[in-house]
């Protein structure tokens, strides 16, 4: 009984955990490009751009160079 517990309050949390694995990944790679974690969400927000946490921390670990073009497409539309 307790095994059932433990895994259904566990399969809750992993949910959580990983969302702050992605957040994490996302701040590090736009700290580097200059814009903090809120900003960065922020403008691509206004942008219309609509990639989430998951995807954008793919990006950021796996191909830096596309990141890089998301954050400097996302500062170009927002500096009106």
């Amino acid at each position: 009984m307790k095994a059932l517990k433990y895994s259904y309050i566990n399969r809750k949390q992993k949910k959580r955990i990983f969302r702050k694995i992605w957040i994490t990944r996302i701040n590090a790679a736009s700290r580097i490009e200059g814009i903090t974690y809120s900003r960065f969400i922020n403008n691509l927000n206004i942008a219309k751009i609509t990639l989430n946490r998951k995807m954008l921390s793919q990006i950021a670990v796996l191909d830096n160079s596309a990141f890089i073009k998301i954050v400097s497409f996302n500062q170009i539309e927002n500096d009106y």
